[in-house]
């Protein structure tokens, strides 16, 4: 392996600290433990079934979705691993109903965290790649332990963001502002080194995923653009377009940064009480932080994710993101509907089924 030259995560860190001089080094503490915190989770993962760690935790999170205990797990590493540093005023995460305070005997930083701690944990079990989803935040004050609104906050604001990725190797992309970095896992040096510098979404794609199983609860944007997809060159976009979907939005984010894409999972009529299935603070905003970092575009179909001024802490919301032209695309089918939607949309002109003209 040619590790010589290669940037470490810390070295990465510094050199981006250099740019701002008035920074204290809170901010990289924050940045190294949660790269730290990942290590761990990966030793988890990777161990498997050895570990003892496979299967349900027998509980529920706030969300009703059944806990693996790798959720569990994780998620205690990402609260003890990052509780002490006096660099956070507090934490939120998909697996805690309420927002984590710092305890009074450690201090209180300036940044808040938010967590997915195992994105796409119902793949465990199957030995598909799964993540952790990070955002930090800055905290409204520190002499105060923070509320829930401290919390919501649009997109925009954020300052950091990034994932690990716990497949073939240990991934840790991030950005801080300045671009999208990948940092691969040295498992002789156990150190992050940079191997994708300034990571770059192409802004066209012949790839789309989104979970087809959904299709008969798609809003007619969204159905119009992949039944295009799938006309393939026999269609209005005149290229064929592969689908891929690996239920692990990490996973599928990365494989957009690393080779263009569009990912779908938008809101719908299944469950008409829910405004998206993505939780807004730390799935979409993160990963939407990264995409647009990297010149895709991150999108809830009508506007960009990141402008949402969220409402709640474990807020759903419908989400489309990758290669800028195609993510644009589908917001224009949002902006200007199609005069008449048929009241069968599998029968649309471009549908994936068609009137026999003996019929029309």
């Amino acid at each position: 392996m040619k590790n010589d030259n290669r940037m470490t995560l810390t070295q990465f860190l510094i050199e981006e600290r250099r740019r701002f001089p008035q920074a204290a080094g809170d901010f990289n503490s924050l940045i190294l433990n949660v790269a730290l915190v990942c290590k761990r989770i990966a030793g988890h993962v990777a161990a498997g079934e050895l570990g003892g760690m496979m299967g349900s935790a027998s509980a529920t999170n706030v969300q009703g979705e059944e806990q693996k205990k790798l959720d569990v797990v994780s998620n205690d590493l990402f609260v003890q691993g990052n509780n002490w540093g006096g660099y956070l005023a507090g934490m939120v995460s998909e697996e805690m109903d309420l927002p984590y305070h710092i305890p009074d005997h450690y201090d209180r930083g300036p940044y808040l965290l938010l967590f997915d701690p195992l994105d796409g944990s119902s793949n465990i079990d199957i030995n598909i790649s799964v993540g952790s989803i990070f955002s930090v935040l800055r905290a409204a004050a520190t002499d105060r332990p923070p509320t829930e609104q401290d919390f919501l906050q649009p997109g925009k604001n954020q300052v950091a963001a990034g994932y690990a990725l716990y497949g073939p190797c240990t991934m840790f992309v991030l950005s801080v502002g300045s671009g999208v970095h990948g940092f691969t896992l040295c498992p002789q040096l156990g150190e992050f080194m940079l191997t994708h510098p300034n990571m770059k979404i192409p802004p066209e794609t012949q790839e789309f995923a989104i979970n087809a199983s959904n299709g008969r609860f798609w809003e007619d944007p969204v159905r119009r653009y992949v039944d295009e997809c799938i006309a393939g060159k026999s269609g209005i976009r005149g290229k064929d377009f592969n689908m891929r979907w690996i239920a692990s939005m990490v996973a599928d984010a990365h494989r957009i940064l690393m080779r263009g894409g569009v990912f779908l999972y938008p809101r719908d009529t299944k469950d008409p009480a829910k405004a998206g299935r993505l939780r807004l603070l730390y799935e979409a905003n993160p990963i939407g932080y990264l995409i647009e970092q990297a010149g895709g575009r991150a999108s809830c179909g009508g506007h960009p994710v990141l402008e949402v001024k969220p409402t709640d802490i474990h807020q759903r919301i419908g989400l489309v993101f990758g290669s800028k032209k195609e993510v644009e695309r589908i917001e224009d089918y949002h902006a200007h509907p199609r005069e008449e939607a048929s009241s069968n949309p599998l029968f649309h002109a471009s549908s994936l089924f068609r009137v026999a003209e003996s019929q029309a």
